[in-house]
């Protein structure tokens, strides 16, 4: 059994027990919190439930396993014979999650 969900602008394809970094989400760690953004759910007897745009009554519950930040990237923008460069840093911050249940 999987499901398509949407968070942080991203789709993921989840099975129960998977863990994955997903954008920054509002919960402590040791906490549960449910997707409600579920796309598709296929089931183990291969029945496929699709949503528009999503899933009546599904969800799916995870829990967060660690808030964190990730490896710092360099963003560095520069013009030609302008004498004009600009370089910053950025680190994206995520939360690392782990699928409990898939519902629906």
């Amino acid at each position: 059994m999987y499901a398509v969900v949407e968070t942080g602008g991203k789709q993921y394809r989840l099975s129960v027990g998977d863990v994955l970094k997903v954008e920054k989400l509002p919960v402590e760690v040791g906490e549960k919190y449910v997707l409600d953004k579920v796309l598709l759910i296929k089931d183990d007897n291969d029945s496929v439930k699709v949503g528009t745009p999503v899933v009546e009554n599904a969800k799916v519950t995870v829990t967060a396993m660690e808030q964190g930040r990730g490896k710092k990237i360099i963003v560095y923008k520069y013009k030609r014979r302008k004498n004009e460069r600009k370089k910053q840093g950025h680190r994206q911050a995520f939360t690392r999650i782990k699928v409990e249940t898939i519902e629906g």
